[in-house]
């Protein structure tokens, strides 16, 4: 069954996590007892209808705030696909959440407020998202109960919308505007009588009709080494294979790779998932490789087909969000660490962020808490890597802090060899 990767957006109150506990209770994902405790507590709370919020909101100062601070994953499923929402937290101070729970997903879903209409947050949340070259969006305009199920105020902010979309430079990306009430169900998983005028998909019917497969980015396969596993029994003791995650493209038995970074070269002997032997790997699959040839590899090594090799460099110019308390400065030294290949690297030069007019916050040569710019580096060694749009999982990395080993920022290659 497909799985599909969603992130949720929206600034403070615009119903995120009551679109999500509607899209469970629509899809019967709430357990028995879930349920009760909603039930009881909107009615402790004094209310004539279900809060779904609270089907996500699971910190108690998210529950007692009504809003979310962290970021939760929620699993459901139909009959056609299975989902897991990354219920991500809208204000400026979470931006870093933001980022974490959008970068590993394939579908974004955009909540605007309809009497508040597209706001700064708007134009933040949807530059995050084309940072993050997340080729899907649905703009969710929701309370349009509270704006008498106007039309004309939906058309009014989907052109709203539509003058920052035109300001991307990211064009590859297709963009759906939905006017729901979360609170009441309305296109959410069942069309609306109230918006007649809206001739479209529900949210549910739009997701379900989503396929998995136009996601994939790039066709180059790129397996890095997570372990190399040497079994210490008589029956496997000659055996010497490579376990990873595989990304980009597909790869099969008898194919030439090359193992980076020392440019040493064999052919796939046999790829295993678990103890059952498979022709072909298909990108995203965690698999065990054997080669033909004893060569030395270790983790943090990368296979790579021989005719895709990676560029290679010392430099790159990268986007970064900032997650740690202590600023990012020029001349700082950092881990670098891309895919399972730690580094040491030094900051060169940090600069703002704009998409279209739109600038990013002001980092003043330095970035603060969950501030994004662009920073170039300067690394000990070469590495192998992609720039980020072709090749997401070979075009991303974390800088960690030498001194405290805590994860300080994620990064995403614009260019390599500056």
């Amino acid at each position: 069954m497909e799985v599909l990767k969603i992130a949720t957006a929206g600034s403070v109150d615009d119903g995120k996590s009551t679109l999500i506990g509607r899209l469970l209770y629509d899809t019967k994902s709430l357990t028995t007892d879930k349920l009760e405790a909603i039930e009881k507590s909107s009615r402790k709370k004094g209310l004539d209808y279900l809060d779904f919020s609270l089907a996500t909101d699971g910190l108690v100062a998210e529950r007692e705030q009504g809003i979310t601070i962290d970021v939760a994953h929620i699993y459901f499923s139909t009959k056609k696909k299975s989902y897991i929402i990354a219920d991500t937290p809208g204000h400026v101070e979470y931006t870093r959440n933001m980022v974490t729970g959008a970068s590993t997903s394939q579908v974004s879903i955009i909540l605007i407020d309809a009497r508040k209409g597209v706001i700064e947050q708007t134009q933040r949340h949807f530059f995050i998202n084309n940072l993050l070259r997340l080729k899907e969006v649905v703009v969710a305009v929701n309370k349009m109960d509270l704006v008498n199920y106007s039309e004309d105020v939906f058309n009014e902010i989907v052109l709203d919308f539509k003058k920052i979309q035109g300001e991307s430079e990211f064009q590859d990306q297709k963009v759906t505007f939905i006017p729901v009430s979360a609170l009441w169900g309305e296109n959410i998983a069942k069309a609306s009588t109230n918006m007649e005028w809206y001739k479209g998909d529900t949210v549910l019917d739009h997701l379900e009709n989503i396929k998995v497969e136009d996601f994939q980015n790039s066709t180059q396969a790129r397996f890095p080494i997570q372990t190399v596993i040497r079994p210490k029994t008589e029956e496997h003791r000659d055996f010497r294979g490579y376990a990873g995650k595989l990304s980009g493209g597909n790869l099969k038995v008898g194919e030439s790779v090359t193992v980076l970074p020392s440019l040493t070269s064999s052919k796939i002997k046999e790829i295993f998932f678990f103890d059952k032997k498979y022709e072909s790997a298909k990108q995203g699959s965690s698999v065990t490789i054997t080669l033909e040839d004893d060569i030395n590899i270790t983790r943090g090594d990368t296979l790579v087909k021989s005719e895709e090799l990676p560029q290679s460099s010392k430099t790159l110019s990268s986007t970064i969000c900032w997650m740690d308390s202590k600023p990012l400065v020029p001349g700082g030294k950092y881990i670098f660490q891309h895919n399972t290949n730690r580094i040491l690297t030094k900051v060169d030069l940090i600069e703002n962020m704009k998409i279209g007019n739109y600038k990013l916050g002001e980092v003043n040569s330095n970035l603060q808490l969950n501030q994004i710019g662009q920073v170039s580096l300067k690394l000990s060694k070469n590495i192998y890597a992609d720039v980020y749009k072709s090749n997401p999982e070979n075009g991303r990395f974390i800088l960690i802090d030498p001194a405290t080993n805590t994860t300080a920022g994620v990064g995403f290659i614009d260019s390599l060899n500056i």
